[in-house]
């Protein structure tokens, strides 16, 4: 791993980022074989951005593993909104520009959860959770072709995630259990998008005991502060730009959000 260079990687990376650009696969004498490497090149562009824009670690997203995988990625603070419109790098469709998003909840640690040498339980975890939130990833590869890609190729990349919009609190009573309910964006256009939303780990919260004892293994931890999105229970769901769209997880609560497209420098 020494001999890696993830720091070449991660450079190429960061640049797309910064310029909202897409492009080849990485080069091949950088471009990950392994997770370990993977996840060399994720921390090395969290290095590079966050010297780069002064930036740091404002959330993360996770899901339990699948088989020979790892479903992790920084999310950096510069790119969490709460406030519309959310400026964001776009996709051209057949109906025009479109902001890809995925409906989640986000919970939010009132207490860090430092690395230590025994393992975290889940009453400590739920005990650091001081608020859940509706959310919505904001969805951006850095390959022009990501279907073309290994999966540690996207796991470098931080799968496929651009920012994190933060809605309103809900219930965390009600969001701890909320393994499925009904996803409905109206759009003032008049469109109208319905989903049956299914959490894919099934209870929401599984992730973030997963994420809490990685970390602590990598000698990291979850700071006070950081949001952590832990699946998407509808996919990746396109939406139009320039216009009102009132969100709604039946049973849970209701939010309100617009997009625009960043603007290439």
């Amino acid at each position: 791993m020494n001999d890696f260079p993830a720091a070449e990687a991660a450079a190429i990376l960061v640049e797309r980022r910064i310029s909202g650009s897409q492009s080849e696969r990485l080069p091949e004498h950088c471009r990950p074989q392994n997770l370990d490497q993977a996840l060399a090149i994720q921390a090395a562009v969290t290095d590079a951005w966050c010297e780069k824009m002064d930036d740091s670690i404002g959330g993360w997203k996770c899901l339990l593993p699948p088989e020979d995988k790892l479903v992790i990625g920084p999310i950096y603070t510069r790119t969490i909104d709460s406030v519309p419109p959310v400026s964001l790098w776009t996709k051209t469709t057949a109906e025009g520009e479109r902001a890809r998003i995925e409906p989640e909840l986000a919970f939010f640690f009132g207490q860090d959860l430092p690395a230590r040498a025994e393992p975290y339980t889940p009453t400590e975890v739920d005990a650091a959770i001081v608020r859940t939130h509706m959310a919505l990833e904001l969805i951006n590869s850095r390959y022009a072709d990501p279907a073309s890609c290994e999966f540690p190729e996207m796991l470098a990349d931080g799968l496929v995630n651009q920012g994190l919009f933060i809605g309103p609190q809900v219930d965390c009573a009600s969001a701890r259990g909320a393994s499925s309910f009904t996803v409905t964006m109206t759009c003032a256009t008049g469109e109208v998008i319905e989903r049956q939303g299914q959490h894919p780990n099934t209870h929401p919260r599984a992730p973030l005991y997963w994420l809490a004892e990685f970390l602590r293994s990598r000698g990291e931890g979850i700071v006070a502060g950081q949001a952590v999105i832990t699946g998407s229970y509808a996919g990746v769901i396109e939406v139009p730009l320039n216009t009102d769209i009132r969100i709604d997880y039946a049973g849970l609560g209701s939010m309100q959000v617009s997009f625009m497209a960043k603007q290439t420098a």
